[in-house]
């Protein structure tokens, strides 16, 4: 009887084994790991260049928008949350609800990208740009790459969006979550770039 319950415990753990696995396809994460370890480079950079010329930096932070970061944040924030709605709605059956959560999910990249647009406007209409100095360097670098990627991570969005219309119960998620983990990466170089450039002192 022992053994039949240890023969059992086995053969679950082991079924555990089996079940667990990386969201989206492989391949996807290779794409992360390199793109974030492509904005760590950046960021350590970034950092040991501020400790060279801390009076500078400082005084180029306090030129940026809490409002516009902080608002930026949100909207990612959300979008990745909806994301996730979107996922484990086609995961447990509840596929009428996955068109909505996604394109919910694209609007709010959309919103973002509207507002990182009008707050470069602010920079450029007071006379910031790239070659200002060595901080904004970084700020135009750094936040216009990670806008590609919003604007791409959009894009997908969208037509996971449109692709969850014709989905049935029991569908393959494989794609969807691919997708989503690109989004969260998107949000999560956000998380980092937000901090590092508008509020640590």
């Amino acid at each position: 009887m022992t053994a039949n319950l240890e023969a059992g415990a086995i053969t679950d753990a082991s079924a555990g084994k089996r079940a667990r696995h990386l969201p989206g396809a492989e391949g996807v994460w290779v794409f992360v790991y390199a793109d974030m370890a492509v904005f760590a480079l950046m960021f350590g950079c970034f950092m040991w260049d501020r400790h060279q010329a801390p009076e500078l930096f400082e005084t180029s932070r306090l030129a940026l928008s809490l409002n516009f970061g902080g608002i930026n944040t949100l909207i990612l924030l959300t979008s990745s949350m909806l994301v996730v709605l979107g996922v484990d709605a086609l995961k447990f059956g509840r596929v009428h609800l996955a068109p909505g959560f996604f394109g919910s999910a694209a609007a709010c990249g959309a919103a973002f990208i509207v507002s990182k647009i009008l707050e470069y406007g602010h920079k450029f209409d007071a006379g910031i740009g790239l070659t200002t100095n060595a901080f904004f360097q970084y700020y135009f670098i750094m936040t216009g790459l990670h806008l590609g990627h919003v604007a791409v991570g959009t894009i997908i969005i969208a037509v996971l969006a449109a692709k969850s219309r014709a989905e049935r119960p029991g569908c393959s998620v494989a794609v969807y979550e691919g997708g989503a983990t690109y989004w969260h990466m998107v949000d999560l170089l956000w998380v980092a770039i937000f901090p590092l450039l508008y509020l640590v002192r």
